[in-house]
């Protein structure tokens, strides 16, 4: 106990040498007073991916149908109320689109806050897309890209929300969370037979994760360009950290767009063959 408290208080250390003090808003919220929780969290994530992967090699893959249905119907969920509270509140708070700072809207910003943690929250929940992979032998899609994307977000908003909960850091998340009520909604959607037929939007899903990259960077950059007291470091590692999701997603998309051709080619040039389509896959899933 003794060692865990030493390394919680040179974490706390750390972060303070770093950022200062943290938002007063969110003292005592739950996870947020300590950095190992969410360390920790991940940790286990990643040793679940690696061993759960080295333990399911010689097994049976698991079917999950029924639970990924209840799981992709509770996400969508969380996603659409996280979505139209984060609208809700910005309008009602009259907030800005191009730069908004952190004590501008008094409890306004509280509110934001709140829906700010389940969004924090509901990555730790998304551990379960790599869970499930690995369960279900989906070892294609357990990409760098989805590791990475995975552990660094919830990571990353365990300082948003201590140090930045509100203000400008609402765009991001309003747009993801409209992403992921198609996304989530779509995953749950597929498994059920007789609904595949009308799950022609599937490509879009990829692209609309691309352009909700393109603005997220555009309006963090627009925030320096026309300041608002907003912290500028820490809108210097959002377009950093972007940028990066932008460049991975690319490859991926790039990668599996030029895979799939030939495929396509060689299928539809076959009497009576069928087409093999070139959609994109999402870089986080493919239920």
């Amino acid at each position: 106990m003794n060692h865990l408290q030493s390394l919680d208080e040179r974490l706390n250390a750390l972060f303070y040498f770093l950022f200062e003090d943290r938002d007063s808003r969110v003292r005592g919220w739950l996870l947020l007073d300590s950095y190992l929780p969410t360390l920790s969290l991940t940790i286990l994530y990643l040793l679940t991916v690696y061993l759960g992967s080295k333990y399911m090699r010689n097994r049976p893959a698991y079917s999950l149908k029924g639970v990924l249905q209840v799981y992709n119907f509770s996400v969508t969920m969380l996603s659409l109320y996280m979505l139209v509270e984060l609208v809700s509140a910005t309008l009602s708070a009259g907030y800005r689109l191009q730069c908004q700072g952190l004590h501008e809207a008094g409890e306004a910003d509280l509110r934001v806050a709140k829906v700010l943690w389940w969004y924090y929250f509901s990555k730790v929940i998304e551990f379960l897309d790599t869970i499930f992979f690995v369960l279900r032998k989906k070892n294609s899609q357990i990409t760098f890209l989805h590791v990475y994307h995975h552990a660094s977000m919830f990571n990353i908003w365990w300082c948003v929300l201590n140090w930045i909960p509100c203000g400008q850091s609402f765009f991001g998340p309003t747009l993801n969370s409209f992403i992921h009520v198609c996304m989530y909604s779509y995953y749950g959607l597929s498994t059920i037979p007789s609904m595949q037929k009308y799950l022609w939007w599937k490509r879009y899903l990829t692209q609309a994760q691309l352009i909700q990259f393109i603005l997220t960077i555009t309006h963090t950059l627009s925030a320096i360009v026309v300041p608002c007291g907003f912290p500028v470091g820490c809108l210097l590692f959002q377009f950093s950290y972007m940028a990066t999701l932008v460049i991975l997603f690319v490859n991926f998309y790039v990668q599996t767009y030029r895979k799939r051709r030939p495929e396509e080619s060689i299928k539809s040039s076959r009497p009576n063959g069928h087409s093999v389509s070139t959609n994109g896959t999402s870089f986080k899933k493919g239920k």
